[in-house]
């Protein structure tokens, strides 16, 4: 069999049968058209992003978003609740006849939601991975090490506790600087150090065992650094071997122009990425997504739900730098505006088990976002800015982050990224200048954004 028959063999499976479902038992695919009660869990621009797909679904009943944010009232309903506290959001989809639960952020995810709900009578279908699934970004030695088994290209590693730290820095002397260094569970994002000092490397070490981020350091593991340009690469899968490659996207993750500065939560994204053509994608499928996909089920992991490769490309060839077990923040915000096709259905097959019978489209337009953050942001930053101008917005599509309504309806700031300004565009440049006319919009005291959104990618285009 050839490389592209095992390839449409692996993607439309023909002897997997779904999982037996507390909703619509016995039907096929075709014949659920009933309408969904949905909830979605999370409060920034990606859940905003992802309630304004969903919304758009003809098969939507009613959706609920806990605890959303300014922005998600638009798209259904806000609901007060943490998404951590699984006997409240339990409470809420037995009072109001849930049928879906799509599981936006990787906390809940780490602490087990799915296995929460799992065997339960009347459990809704859950969009997200189990507990031993969304192990790939609660800890990176274990995505490691899953790399490793099913011989995924990563970069070379190795993992310390405080109990073996003489040879954490005798792995550091191997290497050549920068050294990476990498927290083993969630840090909010800031668990990563990209060091060029050996010394200060060694120094740092220490200091995440010792603590720095608490007992998410407890473990660190030890990187050889890769050098190339990144890209996003996402994946839902049905767990049965099933899977539908979503838009590749890139997000810009520094601070300041010409990627200064410290690491955010993403200051844009762009969809398509130039370099993510055909034969970097059937790398990329051949040699790491159908490995992951097929390793999950082969270690009998139950995974329903979103893969995020964070990817990068060495002189052509994809490696992977990290698993994140949902969707990417910007990146959500033009992968949504870039799927063509109605996004429920899938989202309800990927969770019955059963995602070989229906495609996904793509827009060809590009997507551009522009993340418009408050003054200050990653460091502190004021709260509480009335924001205006969102009334002026044309040509674009406004994501609400860290908004919040005030008592007398206005919209105010609430987080660091407070907006993503998201546009298509017929090429990159009519995308970008869509995304940026409504940055220049948006107002609140203290606003910046990156005005070099997308340049590098410009620049492998000429």
């Amino acid at each position: 069999m050839s490389i592209q028959q095992n390839l449409n063999t692996l993607r439309h499976p023909v002897s997997n049968q779904p999982e037996k479902s507390p909703f619509n038992a016995g039907e096929t695919l075709q014949e659920q058209t009933s309408k969904l009660n949905v909830l979605l869990l999370g409060s920034g621009g990606r859940e905003c992003a992802l309630a304004w797909k969903m919304a758009q679904s003809p098969r939507m009943e009613k959706l609920f978003i806990a605890p959303g944010n300014g922005g998600t009232g638009e798209y259904g309903t806000n609901v007060a609740i943490s998404p951590l506290d699984f006997p409240a959001i339990e409470n809420f989809v037995a009072d109001n006849a849930i049928d879906m639960v799509v599981v936006g952020n990787e906390d809940p995810l780490v602490a087990g939601i799915y296995d929460y709900f799992e065997g339960r009578e009347g459990a809704p279908l859950i969009v997200g991975p189990s507990k031993a699934g969304a192990a790939l970004e609660g800890s990176k030695d274990f995505a490691k090490q899953f790399m490793v088994r099913h011989s995924i290209p990563t970069a070379r590693y190795r993992s310390f506790t405080a109990d073996n730290l003489e040879e954490g820095y005798a792995f550091l002397e191997q290497l050549k600087a920068p050294y990476v260094l990498k927290a083993d569970g969630l840090a909010a994002g800031k668990g990563v150090l990209i060091i060029d000092s050996l010394q200060e490397a060694k120094d740092s070490l220490k200091e995440m065992l010792g603590g720095m981020f608490g007992q998410s350091s407890a473990t660190v593991v030890i990187e050889e650094f890769l050098s190339g340009i990144e890209c996003s690469v996402f994946v839902l899968t049905d767990g049965n071997g099933g899977y539908r490659i979503l838009p590749v996207a890139k997000d810009y993750k520094r601070i300041g122009e010409g990627d200064t500065g410290p690491n955010t939560g993403g200051m844009g994204a762009v969809s398509p990425v130039v370099f993510a053509d055909k034969e970097f994608m059937r790398k990329v499928e051949e040699r790491i997504i159908l490995p992951t996909v097929n390793g999950l089920v082969k270690e009998g992991i139950t995974y329903r739900g979103f893969i995020f490769l964070g990817l990068i490309n060495v002189d052509g060839e994809p490696m992977v730098i990290e698993y994140n077990v949902r969707m990417g923040d910007p990146e959500t915000e033009v992968v949504m505006l870039r799927i063509a096709s109605d996004l429920l259905p899938l989202l309800e097959a990927a969770a019955q088990g059963n995602l070989s019978t229906l495609p996904l489209a793509e827009d060809p337009r590009y997507a551009t976002t522009v993340m418009v953050v408050s003054g200050g942001y990653p460091g502190s930053y004021p709260k509480g800015k009335v924001i205006t101008g969102t009334d002026n917005v044309k040509d674009a599509t406004l994501f609400h982050a860290g908004t919040k309504l005030g008592e007398n309806g206005e919209l105010l700031t609430s987080g660091g990224r407070v907006i993503a300004c998201s546009a298509y565009g017929e090429n990159i440049d009519e995308a970008l200048s869509n995304s940026y006319a409504a940055a220049n919009a948006v107002e609140f005291d203290g606003k910046y954004f990156r005005r070099d959104i997308g340049a590098d990618l410009k620049k492998l285009m000429k």
